[in-house]
């Protein structure tokens, strides 16, 4: 009597190779897959508001690119340089110093360009800040002289700061460096800047700018920040450090004299005072808190 043939066992119906649970893992795999696509698109939202978000806040607290528009500058920046600004460190009481690259906001009555209309996709950049706004009117110059100071150039130059002659290599080559327009001795008033462009003969700069409420000099608090460095192009990257003629010695020092003095003085009879009482109560044991230096 024939036996009947076994029953095939339980996945092997489709033939030895277990196509099902192949069949079954690729769909597991598909439905995985679109689940990770779906998880994306939804996510892709959210990753492009905080990329906005923080694009915004580095332009607003950190750094913020300029474009160079004229050649006021040359040869430290060149027509169609990208400058980064640091906008950081104001926050934290810095102020501008001399010889530093700056960008201001127009004092009013510097620039008379007209403001070009922007289109969608510019105002959505300039929003972020990888490009400038039209509606911002600002310059990019070097701070020769800072509040106190006494600045001058008369005749061939060269420009003096209190008294002390500036060796200035940063001068576009073969300029004068009053470019035929002599000025001073002009006290800056404190809080203002005294402020001129690199190439002398191609910068409506401070001295052209006298007869304006700011005799020339324009207010610190119009300084969006100082630009460190030159980002674009490639080949032009630097960086933009203070020129060593600002170090020289004396050079400072002439026009905090009379605060030094003044502070002397005081410290004087604050010295007498603070004796007398040592006498009266018989110690010499110092304060726990350190005596405030001078800004």
């Amino acid at each position: 009597m024939d036996q009947a043939p076994d029953a095939p066992a339980r996945g092997e119906a489709d033939g030895p190779d277990g196509s099902d649970e192949d069949s079954a893992e690729t769909a597991q795999g598909e439905r995985g897959e679109t689940r990770k696509q779906r998880s994306f698109w939804k996510e892709l939202p959210i990753l492009i508001g905080i990329a906005l978000i923080l694009a915004l806040g580095i332009k607003t607290f950190f750094v913020q690119a300029f474009s160079i528009p004229s050649n006021s500058m040359q040869n430290t920046l060149q027509q169609g340089d990208r400058v980064l600004v640091d906008k950081l460190t104001p926050w934290f009481g810095s102020k501008p110093e001399r010889g530093e690259v700056v960008v201001f906001h127009d004092p009013g009555g510097w620039l008379n360009e007209p403001t070009e209309e922007q289109n969608p996709v510019q105002k959505a950049l300039s929003f972020i800040g990888l490009m400038p706004s039209s509606e911002e009117k600002d310059l990019i110059k070097r701070v020769i002289a800072v509040g106190g100071d006494t600045v001058e150039c008369t005749g061939d130059g060269p420009v003096k700061v209190n008294g002390k002659a500036l060796d200035e290599p940063y001068v576009y080559p073969g300029v004068k460096p009053c470019s035929d327009h002599p000025f001073g001795p002009i006290k800056v008033p404190e809080g203002r800047l005294w402020v001129m462009g690199d190439h002398r003969n191609d910068s409506m700069d401070s001295r052209y700018h006298q007869n304006l409420p700011g005799k020339g000099t324009i207010d610190e608090d119009q300084v969006v920040g100082r630009a460190f460095v030159v980002a674009w192009p490639i080949d032009r990257w630097a960086t933009l450090p203070v020129p060593g003629t600002f170090d020289q010695p004396g050079l400072a020092a002439a026009a905090g004299a009379a605060p030094a003095a003044l502070g002397l003085l005081g410290a004087v009879p604050l010295t007498l005072l603070n004796r007398r009482r040592l006498l009266r109560t018989g110690t010499g044991r110092a304060g726990t808190g350190a005596a405030p230096g001078q800004e």
